[in-house]
């Protein structure tokens, strides 16, 4: 049975996934009821592990004691529920496919024309259909390795049914679930899984592959 994660860890992590999120984002993200988060980010502002920002647009987000907190609890999780090995294999694969995902956004975005770069204008519907299936194929491999993390973490769950939700979304013409970063896209979803493992695992993204 999937380690469930405690709602101090969760509702930190969520901070760290986005890194300034209101707080009913991140009751969504972490699963937990707003009343549960609003909670904790109180009793954590009240600790100097959070700060709300007032603006434009208003938010929390960690302080460097905030960061470092959340770090600890999750290096002690991956102990306590013994699935650090089982999570940096799926990290390992995730890595595998990182690269040719990134690609497959870029040609999306981006055609080779006559040798020549150009934006994608989306108007040859060929071109863009492969585009498509290509992402359906990285899906097919995701899909196992996201199975894996949610059976040895409860709070991967997500990420399977994400996926094929905004791959979905692409099939039937919305492709703004592609890559669009405004939104919860395919793309922002994967971004946000690397980032998920590199803080679970305590990897500094610069030093990836270092």
């Amino acid at each position: 049975m999937a380690e469930s994660s405690n709602h101090e860890l969760l509702t930190l992590h969520s901070l760290r996934l986005k890194g300034f999120i209101d707080a009913a984002e991140a009751a969504e993200l972490a699963g937990l009821e707003q009343s549960i988060v609003d909670a904790q980010l109180a009793a954590f502002a009240e600790q100097e592990l959070v700060v709300h920002r007032e603006g434009r647009v208003s938010g929390w987000q960690l302080t460097a004691e905030g960061r470092a907190k959340g770090e600890a609890l999750l290096a002690e999780e991956l102990d306590t529920a013994g699935v650090r090995d089982q999570v940096a294999d799926a990290y390992r694969r995730f890595l595998e496919s990182n690269q040719s995902f990134l690609s497959i956004c870029t040609d999306w975005q981006v055609r080779v024309i006559d040798g020549e770069q150009a934006l994608n204008d989306h108007t040859d519907a060929d071109y863009d259909a492969s585009v498509i299936e290509a992402l359906a194929g990285t899906d097919v491999v995701v899909q196992p390795i996201v199975a894996d993390l949610a059976a040895a973490l409860d709070r991967f769950s997500s990420y399977g049914p994400r996926f094929a939700d905004r791959l979905a979304k692409v099939k039937s013409g919305d492709t703004d679930w592609f890559t669009k970063p405004m939104i919860d896209s395919y793309h922002t979803v994967w971004f946000e899984l690397h980032e998920n493992l590199l803080a679970t695992l305590g990897i500094e993204r610069a030093k990836e592959g270092h």
